[in-house]
């Protein structure tokens, strides 16, 4: 574990609170500094999970952070117990965002195989526009049951979210974030579409 800088004394802390409410960014970086030994507690929590110290760390200092920008020094608990809170949440969210991520389909998880045997991914299908490679990989059925699938299977919106992040059809091909920004969304929500219209896709062949 690193070394931190020591607690602020109750009187340090209640002047760095103040300069912080009068916009004393110096402030806050002594609040962020000397609060770094509670990450580190609040970490040793979560030391027997699939992220190593550093991460948590890391994700534990975004809660201080968001913990000392919120705190109103006129309500409720003290900072240490703020804090403290802020910082497990975080934490928490990451893990819990991991679980759910574990679980989610993977573009490279086999859907079947080729007309030589070897196995196929739901990546290569998708990006069967290519002749060639379409020739290499997979039977021309499969490009035709992809494309009924993702007419039949997804709405509008994953439509146009799964052929703008691929390219299909001979288009472009585009970051999630450009994504959002044409269709006036966030990054996440297009990559919530992009998750939920994909593994409709992988259902669809698992049934074949």
């Amino acid at each position: 574990m690193k070394t931190f800088e020591k607690p602020l004394t109750a009187r340090e802390e209640r002047e760095c609170l103040q300069r912080l409410k009068e916009g004393d960014p110096e402030a806050r970086r002594l609040l962020i500094e000397h609060n770094m030994r509670l990450v580190a507690h609040v970490v040793k929590k979560y030391q027997n999970t699939d992220y190593d110290t550093e991460d948590l760390l890391s994700v534990g200092t975004i809660g201080l952070i968001k913990a000392v920008n919120t705190f109103k020094v006129d309500r409720g608990p003290k900072l240490a117990t703020y804090a403290a809170k802020c910082v497990e949440n975080e934490i928490l969210m990451l893990l819990r965002a991991h679980k759910k991520y574990s679980k989610e389909v993977s573009l490279y998880d086999p859907i079947g195989v080729d007309k030589d045997g070897e196995s196929v991914s739901l990546v290569d299908v998708i990006e069967m526009d290519n002749k060639d490679t379409l020739e290499e990989l997979i039977l021309d059925q499969d490009i035709r049951e992809l494309r009924e699938a993702f007419k039949q299977c997804l709405k509008d919106t994953e439509q146009q979210v799964i052929q703008m992040r691929y390219g299909l059809f001979g288009g472009k091909e585009y970051t999630q974030r450009e994504i959002a920004g044409e269709l006036g969304i966030s990054r996440s929500y297009v990559s919530r579409i992009e998750k939920k219209a994909l593994g409709k896709l992988r259902e669809k062949f698992e049934e074949r």
